[in-house]
């Protein structure tokens, strides 16, 4: 019994590596994953931090990214997939080389940064929702999706600034969800091409609102309402977290107030849209983002 249980480890560890190397073929490949991160994540601010804190906000936004690229984009089995970026967790973690290269890249940092991996198992939670949950019934609904898929992030991100208390933490969850659903505002169209609805049930019913609207090609009188409504509430998000930027050090706090401005002056571009995200998609201007800045660098 002892030999032949010996025998059958390494065939099933063997099929077991097997089975990850066919599901690490089908992973985003890094320069796409790092070229995205960039460009969502990167505010003009950031070039302030200096190279070493710039690096290890590449690398947790390139993880992140790579997360939600397996969640959203890739075709195939999705769990599986996942099953296989939490392998590279545990690889990151306990000291072992990680296979993928924004794994590779996190391993460095969160060493050099004391950066903690339970924000990342969230992320991978928040995806594996994805895969069985298409609706929410209520906003708190959506702001607990929120606090798996946004507030990681910025949690992350002030571990980097070496500024993660508990205080800090909880202004960051706000303005992480206040950006979240900005965002979900904006992909309204594009989010139920993909079967998904973030807007939650009970406003779509509060503003007599159907699913089938959402499809539709412009905004109807009821759904204009039912984005305004969503605007104030991520408008309301953004204002609970924007102290955190004056209690940050003077390059973290241009960081912050970069995202807050962003994030302000999309609600902004949507508000001019007359609240219509299905035309096209409103986009900030560098205006926008320039008018918003100041505010934002002081905390209000």
């Amino acid at each position: 019994m002892t030999t032949s249980g010996t025998a059958r480890v390494p065939r099933f560890q063997a099929r077991q590596d097997a089975e990850q190397a066919a599901s690490a073929r089908s992973v985003p490949p890094h320069h796409a994953v790092m070229a995205q991160a960039r460009e969502e994540n990167f505010p003009v601010a950031i070039a302030l931090l200096g190279r070493r804190r710039r690096e290890a906000l590449l690398a947790i936004y390139g993880v992140a990214r790579l997360i939600d690229d397996i969640g959203d984009e890739v075709l195939g089995d999705r769990d599986a997939l996942l099953d296989w970026a939490e392998r590279e967790l545990d690889r990151v973690y306990s000291g072992e080389n990680p296979e993928h290269p924004a794994m590779k890249a996190l391993a460095v940092q969160a060493r050099a940064f004391d950066l903690p991996e339970g924000p990342f198992r969230r992320l991978v939670e928040a995806n594996r929702r994805d895969q069985t949950v298409a609706r929410y019934e209520t906003f708190d609904d959506l702001l607990g999706y929120c606090e798996l898929s946004a507030a990681p992030v910025g949690e992350l991100v002030l571990h980097a600034f070496g500024a993660a208390t508990p205080d800090r933490i909880a202004l960051s969850d706000r303005i992480c969800a206040g950006l979240q659903v900005t965002e979900h505002i904006q992909d309204v169209a594009e989010d139920y091409t993909r079967g998904r609805v973030y807007l939650p049930r009970e406003d779509l019913a509060r503003f007599g609102c159907a699913e089938a609207d959402l499809a539709r090609p412009s905004a109807t009188a009821q759904t204009r309402q039912l984005i305004a409504f969503e605007v104030e509430r991520a408008r309301a998000l953004l204002a609970g977290g924007a102290s955190l930027a004056k209690r940050l050090p003077a390059r973290p706090r241009a960081a912050v107030a970069g995202f807050l401005a962003g994030g302000r002056a999309t609600l902004d571009a949507i508000e001019r849209s007359g609240y219509d995200v299905w035309r096209s998609e409103p986009r900030r201007s560098r205006g926008g983002l320039a008018r918003a800045l100041p505010r934002a660098l002081l905390g209000g």
